[in-house]
């Protein structure tokens, strides 16, 4: 009998609670990141693709529920169990600025073209900053029905969605009109709500039940039924081909978009996982878990028909030289606790 090859992870260590929330930043020039949401209060940075530890942001005092980059990678935003929402400079760590709310902030969400911040929350009400202007007021997007789970832009920064706690569905808000102008129904609330990176896709998870969304049209695409409860599903970005799903069974799921059949399980985390996330090339995804750690597993090798069609697409060598110079330097800037060590798992 053919032994079945065992996914090894890399495993990142640093956050001292559960790891609630992962969010990738797009590829940038100088590479790609990972940002991480705890309820030790402290979001952390790292290099995307080798889960290496280059920051801390502190200043929360309570639980942090959600953290997000800007497209350029050069700011962080958080949401806090404490009432705010955090502006960070992601190169130094610096706190830029503070916005307050009136109770616990789940959500936060760079707006596509870097200028807005959405942030949701307990208090049921979706607010909107102008980062250019950042003592203004927000505008406010009331009438959600319930505590704001989730919060995310599309149609270039024309329409936002957000789930609630314990209310079913994905409300679509109009900024021009501020009403909702679609609902897309689901049997649970929506724990996890992705725009895919092209602009295709609305990938949810709800109960034991991942489903993708025509994100112009709003029409249920596909719906699969999951082997347990799950709280986070993410597609892969590049051929979209396949998706990750994890949840209370503590194992990471992947399965083929276009049938739901299960194609691997990846087992490593000792607790439910809260989050899981594509990198944005698709070459690998990040899990988050009740255990703490952050694990990051390669994705399985692609076939000739599924890689790049560009000939001769090598990596280029200058490109990672400068992604490499970059790193440095901001290991340079490190702030926050020492000792955040990744291993192999």
């Amino acid at each position: 009998m053919e032994k079945k090859k065992v996914a090894v992870p890399l495993v990142c260590h640093g956050h001292s609670r559960p790891v609630v929330d992962l969010f990738y930043s797009p590829i940038t020039p100088d590479g790609f990141f990972l940002i991480s949401a705890s309820k030790d209060s402290t979001p952390m940075l790292r290099n995307g693709e080798t889960g290496d530890w280059i920051g801390t942001f502190e200043g929360h005092k309570g639980a942090v529920w959600s953290s997000c980059l800007d497209t350029n990678a050069l700011r962080a935003a958080s949401a806090s169990a404490d009432f705010s929402a955090k502006l960070w400079n992601a190169l130094t760590g610096d706190e830029l600025h503070s916005f307050e709310h009136k109770h616990i902030v789940r959500a936060c969400a760079f707006s596509e073209d870097t200028h807005h911040l959405l942030t949701g929350g307990m208090e049921k009400i979706l607010r909107i900053f102008d980062l250019n202007r950042l003592d203004a007021a927000p505008r406010e997007v009331d009438n959600s029905p319930g505590s704001i789970r989730t919060v995310a832009w599309l149609q270039r920064d024309q329409t936002i969605l957000s789930s609630c706690t314990d209310t079913n569905g994905v409300r679509l808000w109009d900024l021009r009109s501020g009403k909702i102008v679609q609902i897309l129904e689901t049997k649970s609330p929506v724990t996890s709500a992705e725009v895919s990176c092209d602009g295709r896709y609305i990938t949810t998870a709800d109960g034991s039940t991942v489903k993708f969304w025509d994100s112009n049209h709003f029409g249920l695409v596909k719906s699969y039924d999951m082997p347990c409860n799950v709280e986070s599903a993410s597609l892969e970005p590049k051929n979209g081909n396949k998706f990750i799903a994890g949840g209370e069974d503590m194992w990471v799921h992947v399965f083929d978009f276009h049938t739901g059949e299960e194609l691997g399980c990846n087992k490593g985390h000792h607790g439910p996982v809260h989050c899981v996330r594509f990198a944005p090339g698709g070459e690998s995804y990040a899990s988050g878990s009740e255990d703490g750690t952050i694990r990051i597993w390669q994705t399985s090798p692609v076939t000739p028909e599924e890689s790049d069609p560009v000939p001769g697409n090598a990596p280029n060598p200058k490109v990672k030289a400068v992604a490499d110079e970059v790193y440095r330097k901001l290991q340079s800037l490190q702030v926050g606790k020492e000792g955040n060590t990744v291993e192999r798992g």
